[in-house]
């Protein structure tokens, strides 16, 4: 492809008119590489036009040729160009294109300007284009070259391409940073006393000021000045007389303002960890009921909307889960959004690997030889920032009680070993070959984990001293002799209950924490037989793609709910244990199909179809856009992108998004009927 003339038709593109922030959501895919495509004017005409968040890869035929642990799905090169207009009256502003992740190894560019590089694909990262930026009736042309030619280089599904949204933002020439604000509160007889860390930044040759405001109420003295062209930090301190309080039972949230336009929700808690008592909410004792969950969603791959997570932690709330684990990297931030407003807690987790690879299989758990690409390549250089970003990105939401440097670190002979056991095997290792449970000396010693540990645990303390540092441990047998804990603020175990009595004894002062933990009851009965034991994580919440055991299978069936969010049979049965009011199974329907659609919005539309018998579905939509169809069947190698699928279990749904005003939906099962759903 060559290049052509810009078109000049500003209706063709979004505009961005005030200050700000505007969805870049329409974009121009190529799959493979187009080495010239950073170039403005670059010819994308014949480029298929995507939605972001967009995943390429769950688009892809399943192949038994692929990797087992990316769920037999590929990878590639992808580029993605789109654009934009600002208004006149944005001149003088500052311009920002920031976005929520890439994966991976994401290049950016804009008007043909190249803006840096970012590896990992979890986190969101922001560039200032303001030198680049054109105004008026010229427009803003960006091109996004995702390059993930690795496929094994996860232990799951890791997605491909611009998974996450992407932002064009315009703030004043006075402003707070993306990551510029901290706000923490130390809760104090009835009330509390605020803290606000601040950022700022006067991009303009004149003095400038900002000011706060909490629900209205200005904080602090009113305004505060910033010099011309110049930073500066601020703390700010203020006191609220008998705040509403936040805690799962009820989220209550406060919106704290800047006069810049930013907008930031806080809440008001009294997190605590104690190591003879367990976790306290706001004074009170609480057991963490928590779930493991990935970043996928079955048939829309890393792509994930806002909704379809909302309908997942209905459910998991119904089932009386109180916390999320994002494992085992930052998700995607509306989830964060989510657990503050439906009120859970969260476990913010940042690697799963640190300077040396883990094993990724590639034909099935344990099936020798492992894969060996993976995040370890970039940690050295780009660890530090990629956790300092986390952190700041994260450490306003009140949800976030807890953040995790690492998953399973500590895994035995994967790939670091020690003397002090001549052979180990891990949780998931039933299979594995005698000569990989032996020690073997040419292994990397982990005797180097501590020393990383505690870097990281510093690392996060620097931006975030209000909160515990803990990490997920696969070996404790091992890591609790060589200092791993020595840094951090807690024993958290993935399984391991058994050891909980006796390292409680020998760390009287470390709370204990089940980061990872089966579904059995015993699993449960050993954290309410033990005070000092702040709760369990279920591995998991969710079944996900990738990590599979073996084809035809393309993901794990560990959940309470399946890929397309629908109850399990252990979904009920943690339901008996965990909740006050259990739901119950719903009876299969006397008609032969029925279809309820799921949503408080406008946007993405999930309709439930249930079938009295599992037939093969077709689903057509009119005025909407067809995202995709899930039974949660992970031996169903039909691909995503097919309209058609066959339930399972009775159920099937659909994602939509609506985009006529009078949109549905038809469904249509092989000797069930139809059924057509009207979306607005």
């Amino acid at each position: 492809m060559g290049n052509s003339d810009s078109t000049k038709t500003a209706t063709a593109a979004p505009v961005l008119k005030q200050t700000g922030s505007l969805p870049l959501t329409r974009w121009r895919f190529h799959l493979g590489d187009e080495p010239e495509a950073w170039q403005r004017g670059f010819d994308d005409v014949g480029w298929e036009s995507v939605r972001a968040p967009h995943d390429w890869a769950v688009s892809q035929p399943f192949d038994e040729a692929n990797s087992s642990g990316v769920g037999y799905l590929p990878a590639g090169i992808g580029w993605y160009r789109t654009r934009f207009y600002l208004d006149e009256a944005l001149r003088g502003e500052k311009v920002f294109l920031r976005f929520d992740g890439v994966y991976k190894n994401s290049q950016v560019w804009i008007n043909g300007n190249y803006l840096g590089r970012r590896p990992n694909g979890y986190i969101g990262f922001e560039y200032d284009v303001t030198d680049f930026a054109r105004f008026g009736d010229d427009d803003n042309q960006v091109s996004v070259k995702a390059s993930h030619p690795d496929a094994a280089d996860s232990r799951w599904y890791t997605g491909s391409g611009m998974t996450r949204i992407a932002y064009v933002v315009a703030r004043p020439g006075v402003y707070v940073p993306w990551d510029g604000l901290f706000f923490h509160a130390e809760m104090k007889d009835g009330g509390a006393d605020i803290t606000i860390e601040c950022a700022l930044v006067n991009a303009t040759d004149r003095r400038g000021s900002v000011s706060f405001a909490l629900d209205g109420q200005v904080l602090g003295k009113g305004r505060y000045h910033v010099k011309p062209n110049g930073r500066s930090r601020l703390t700010i301190r203020h006191h609220i007389d008998s705040p509403r309080l936040w805690s799962p039972d009820h989220p209550e949230l406060y919106t704290l303002a800047v006069s810049d336009g930013s907008r930031v929700r806080v809440g008001f808690r009294d997190a605590r960890f104690d190591p003879d008592h367990g976790f306290f909410l706001n004074g009170e004792p609480m057991k963490i009921k928590g779930v493991c969950v990935h970043h996928d969603a079955g048939c829309l791959g890393a792509a994930v909307y806002r909704e379809v997570w909302q309908r997942r932690l209905a459910k998991l709330k119904a089932m009386g889960c109180n916390a999320i684990r994002t494992s085992h990297n930052p998700h995607m931030p509306g989830l964060y959004d989510l657990c503050d407003e439906m009120g859970f807690l969260v476990m913010d987790e940042a690697f799963d690997e640190w300077e040396l690879p883990k094993n990724k299989w590639t034909r099935g758990h344990n099936v020798y030889p492992p894969s060996h690409n993976g995040y370890y390549e970039d940690f050295p250089e780009w660890g530090e920032r990629d956790l300092v970003d986390l952190v700041r990105r994260d450490r306003n939401h009140p949800s976030v009680v807890m953040w995790s440097v690492g998953n399973e670190v500590d895994y035995p002979n994967d790939p670091y070993a020690h003397p002090l056991f001549m052979e180990a095997t891990g949780n998931n290792d039933a299979n594995k070959p005698q000569r990989e449970r032996e020690y073997n000396p040419d292994k990397p010693d982990a005797g180097r984990l501590p020393v990383i540990a505690a870097r990281l645990a510093a690392i996060v303390r620097r931006e975030d001293p209000t909160r515990p540092v803990l990490f997920a441990s696969a070996l404790p047998e091992l890591s609790t002799r060589i200092g791993m804990f020595d840094s951090l603020d807690m024993l958290a175990y993935n399984y391991k209950e058994e050891l909980y009595d006796e390292d409680h004894a020998r760390f009287p002062n470390l709370p204990i924490l089940g980061s990872e933990n089966s579904h059995s009851t015993d699993a449960w009965q050993a954290v309410l037989d033990r005070e000092f034991v702040c709760g369990q994580f279920l591995w998991t919440g969710i079944d996900f793609l990738g990590e599979t055991r073996g084809w035809p299978c393309h993901g794990s069936m560990a959940g309470n709910l399946t890929t397309a969010g629908f109850e399990k049979e252990r979904y009920y049965e943690r339901a008996a244990l965990w909740s006050t009011d259990p739901p119950k199974p719903a009876p299969r329907p006397d008609t032969p199909i029925t279809a309820a659609t799921w949503s408080n919005t406008d946007a993405v539309q999930q309709i439930e179809v249930t079938l009295a018998a599992d037939a093969m579905v077709s689903v057509s939509v009119s005025g909407g856009e067809l995202l995709g169809l899930d039974s949660g069947d992970l031996s169903d190698n039909t691909p995503y992108t097919l309209h058609r699928r066959r339930s399972f279990e009775g159920r099937l749904v659909v994602y939509v998004i609506p985009v006529e005003e009078k949109a549905s939906v038809l469904i249509r099962a092989d000797g069930a009927g139809e059924v057509v759903v009207r979306l607005n």
